[in-house]
């Protein structure tokens, strides 16, 4: 028998998200969020952190939350005016939150079995980012989440994820935790890419505003057994979510 080799350790990727809308306002947000992740790999799970680039184009309606571009009403106080009216539209740079995430799996599916595998996650982000130029709340938040994942036929899998964050309070603001859910099919045209559809929704962090909706049509490509590719497709069903959002990225295993 041929030796395989160490199994790998260590994880490092490199993706970008861009997203733009109006996120039922007047005024257009585009959003860049490119970030740079470490994984440590494990026999039954990984530990991840997460170190993001983020630009904003906004008038400071819209925060990045957890790598998502979310509906806030204004949490830029330094130039928020006492009227309540938002800035102008500008553009900001720089450091994003922190992510520490781990993921362990409880169970993993059997060859014919009739059970998922079963993942549980968890996640601490670090209020790393300016709040004052719109890029982060400026708090700490931490979540928690349910991953389930079925190979229905030998080419399509089912996946479903639940999840809830404990939303940090900036001073001023009422934001409330948020609930977030998942449902997707996949289907592996080859047995090295594989093409997923996903649909998305979300709890408005703010009680006055929709919740964001939307479908994420996914690509991964498996190159060799240790680098892959990614690509991806988001479009907005609903004023809480961008209109539009696209994205690719790249990781290696060693």
């Amino acid at each position: 028998m041929e030796d395989q080799g160490p199994k790998p350790s260590w994880q490092v990727g490199e993706s970008a998200f861009y997203t733009t809308g109006k996120y039922g306002t007047d005024v257009r947000t585009d959003t860049l969020y490119v970030p740079t992740s470490l994984r440590r790999l494990f026999d039954n799970g990984d530990l991840t952190l997460v170190i993001p680039y983020v630009t904003v184009t906004s008038n400071c309606g819209v925060t990045i939350v957890n790598g998502v571009p979310l509906r806030t009403g204004g949490l830029c106080p330094s130039t928020t005016s006492s009227s309540g009216t938002f800035p102008k539209r500008v553009t900001e740079s720089g450091l994003g939150d922190l992510l520490l995430i781990g993921r362990y799996y409880l169970y993993t599916e059997q060859e014919e079995g009739l059970m998922p595998s079963i993942m549980v996650s968890g996640r601490i982000k670090a209020p790393t980012a300016d709040r004052d130029r719109g890029l982060g709340t400026g708090e700490w938040d931490e979540g928690v989440g349910l991953g389930l994942t079925k190979l229905i036929t030998s080419k399509f899998i089912g996946f479903t994820d639940l999840g809830y964050t404990f939303i940090g309070k900036p001073e001023g603001v009422n934001l409330r935790d948020q609930w977030s859910y998942d449902l997707g099919l996949g289907y592996y045209f080859i047995p090295t890419v594989l093409v997923s559809l996903y649909y998305e929704e979300a709890r408005a962090v703010v009680p006055a505003f929709e919740n964001p909706r939307d479908v994420f049509l996914a690509t991964s490509w498996r190159v060799t057994s240790d680098f892959r590719l990614n690509a991806g497709l988001e479009k907005g069903l609903s004023n809480g979510a961008p209109d539009y959002g696209a994205s690719v990225g790249a990781s290696m295993r060693f």
